[in-house]
C-alpha cells in the first residue's frame, strides 16, 4: 500500500518524533525520545528500522536530537540537518552519540528522500537553526511546523498551502501566567524565539486554512501550561467561527504512541 501514513511516538519538551511514509517506508521527523522507545513505536505499527530512509531535523534542542547521533552512527540513518545544527548536536552535551556525518540541506532548498519532495523553511525559535518542512507526495502537501514563537512570511506560506497539518500549540496564555515557571521563563515562552499559544495558532488557521486542509494535528503542548481539551476547544472555536470544517483535529499526547493516520 502507497497511502500516506503518519503518527507520532513523542510530542511535546519530553522529547519529539513522528513518521510520516507508507506501510512499507518513510521518515523520521525528530529524533528526542530513547532509540528503544523509537524502536517500540515503530515495532507497534509493523515497521523497523529498515522501513527508515532518513531522518529529518527541525532544530538542536535536545528533546528534537537526543538519539539522533544514534540513528546515524550506529544504524546508518541518513540524518539531514544544517550546518548550524549539525554543530549544535555535537556541541550538546545531552546527545547520547556525537553525530559525524550528516546529509545537509539549505533552508529553502529542496531535497529528495525517495519519494519525498521535501523543503525547509525557516521558523523563529532560540536554537542554533530551525526550520519546519513541507514534505511533499503524490501531489499532496504534509507540513510540520513546531517551537516557533510566532508565524513569519514563508511559514505562513508554507502553511497556508498544507494539506495536513502538524503546528505547535504549546500553551494556554491564562494557564502561563498563572502557572509554576518563573517570570524570565514565561517571558522566554511567550517570545517571538519561543512558542506558539492555542490562540495564535487557532487564529492564524483559521484565518489561512486553504479549502484542501483535512488533518489539523496539534502539536508540542506544555504539561504544564496547557491541556489537550483546552486547545482543541481554543483551535475548534476559531475554526467553527470562520465556518472550516476539517476531518481530524487532534492534539498529539506528549508521550504516547498514536495510532496510525491515514492521510487521504
Amino acid at each position: 500500500m502507497d497511502s500516506l501514513i503518519f503518527f507520532s511516538m513523542g510530542s511535546g519538551s519530553s522529547g519529539n518524533c513522528y513518521y510520516i511514509g507508507t506501510c512499507d517506508w518513510g521518515i523520521l521527523i525528530d529524533a528526542g525520545i530513547p532509540v528503544r522507545a523509537i524502536k517500540r513505536g515503530l515495532r507497534q505499527h509493523g515497521l523497523g528500522f529498515n522501513n527508515i530512509w532518513g531522518v529529518i531535523v527541525t532544530h538542536d534542542h535536545t528533546d528534537h536530537i537526543k538519539s539522533v547521533g544514534v540513528l546515524g552512527e550506529i544504524l546508518h540513518l541518513p540524518v539531514y540537518v544544517t550546518r548550524e545544527m549539525y554543530n549544535g548536536i555535537n556541541h550538546n552535551y545531552r546527545v547520547t552519540e556525537k553525530l559525524n556525518s550528516a546529509q545537509f540541506y539549505k533552508k529553502g532548498e529542496h531535497f529528495q528522500i525517495k519519494d519525498f519532495d521535501i523543503q525547509s523553511f525557516p521558523v523563529s525559535h532560540d536554537a542554533s537553526d530551525s526550520v519546519g518542512f513541507t514534505i511533499s507526495y503524490k501531489n499532496k502537501r504534509f507540513v510540520i511546523a513546531t517551537d516557533l514563537g510566532f508565524i513569519g512570511k514563508e511559514a505562513a506560506e508554507h502553511i497556508s498551502r498544507a494539506n495536513f497539518l502538524v503546528i505547535e500549540a504549546n500553551y494556554d496564555e491564562t494557564m502561563l501566567k498563572n502557572g509554576p515557571y518563573p517570570y524570565p521563563l514565561k517571558e522566554r515562552v511567550r517570545s517571538h524565539l519561543g512558542h506558539m499559544c492555542n490562540d495564535q495558532t487557532a487564529q492564524f488557521v483559521a484565518a489561512n486554512a486553504n479549502a484542501e486542509l483535512s488533518h489539523i494535528f496539534l502539536c508540542h503542548l506544555s504539561n504544564e501550561n496547557n491541556t489537550p481539551q483546552i486547545a482543541y476547544e481554543t483551535v475548534h472555536k476559531a475554526l467553527t467561527e470562520k465556518g472550516i470544517e476539517v476531518k481530524l483535529l487532534l492534539p498529539l499526547p506528549r508521550t504516547a504512541i498514536t495510532d496510525i493516520f491515514t492521510l487521504e
